[in-house]
């Protein structure tokens, strides 16, 4: 009996699925970040922090964003594959 083999062959780059992924991803990364910068000034009037505690609360909602931006890619490629076997 023969046990099954990968193919040897290179996979290529699924160009729609990696344009269609990248085109959503700035889309929503837009509202996302443009989302952190104004919560960070918004809760910073709120809590009456000063400038630098405005900056503090945009970094802290930047880096959520970022989290956001990579869980959204991953299960975007999950979804569109950005490889597929030749």
């Amino acid at each position: 009996m023969t046990s099954p083999t990968k193919s040897s062959a290179p996979r290529q780059i699924a160009w729609p699925s990696v344009i269609t992924v990248i085109s959503a991803a700035i889309l929503i990364g837009a509202e996302v970040f443009g989302a952190a910068f104004a919560g960070g000034w918004a809760l910073a009037i709120l809590f009456g922090l000063d400038d630098s505690g405005a900056h503090v609360m945009q970094g802290l909602l930047f880096v959520v964003g970022v989290i956001i931006m990579v869980g959204f890619v991953r299960g975007a490629q999950r979804i569109e594959p950005f490889t597929r076997g030749a």
